[in-house]
């Protein structure tokens, strides 16, 4: 790793222990933009949508990290720290039946409003339409993310793992709300 990498990690692990809550919010933040950008890049979009781009950093900061940052607190909480297979597995399934639906409901209704600004009665069709195959889809690859967030990844750098995972799914479902965007167009 070279030395200016290694000052960048160095600072951000001094920011995450003084600054846990900022630190968090800001990197899901980041990273929400830069999901989006790729998902741009991926989908054929020539001149980056900067708007688009900034209302998902938006939602990164103001939603992704606070949430993620005081949701695994309070599992820390609840579970008293523990990292046995048993107490992974229930933190998982609690995560899975309620944080992981309410999640991608936010986000598609999130996307459909405020990003894409179309109107209720149309968001609400399409999340009606498009929720129940992105929430069975997300329950085939989120149980093994949370176990490996849960069992693995130390408390502070849990919501960091979780933004970047939810970057590349972010990317899924933009991917998916542009398809079906320009089926329509």
């Amino acid at each position: 790793m070279s030395d200016l990498a290694k000052e960048a990690w160095r600072k951000y692990l001094i920011q995450l222990q003084v600054h846990p809550l900022r630190t968090k919010a800001i990197t899901a933040g980041i990273l929400a933009g830069c999901s989006d950008a790729v998902a741009q890049k991926i989908s054929g979009i020539k001149k980056l949508q900067l708007r688009r781009m900034l209302l998902l950093m938006f939602y990164g900061f103001a939603y992704g990290g606070p949430f993620g940052h005081f949701f695994h607190k309070l599992l820390d909480i609840l579970f008293k720290g523990k990292k046995d297979n048993k107490t992974v597995a229930k933190k998982v399934l609690l995560e899975q039946v309620t944080i992981s639906p309410w999640n991608n409901f936010l986000f598609m209704t999130y996307i459909g409003l405020f990003v894409e600004g179309r109107p209720w009665g149309l968001v609400r069709n399409k999340v009606r339409k498009d929720y129940p195959s992105v929430q069975f889809t997300a329950w085939k690859i989120s149980p093994i993310i949370g176990w490996i967030n849960h069992r693995y990844v130390p408390l502070q750098f849990r919501v960091l793992f979780i933004s970047f995972a939810a970057s590349c799914w972010s990317i899924f479902l933009n991917l998916k709300a542009r398809s079906v965007a320009i089926k329509k167009d």
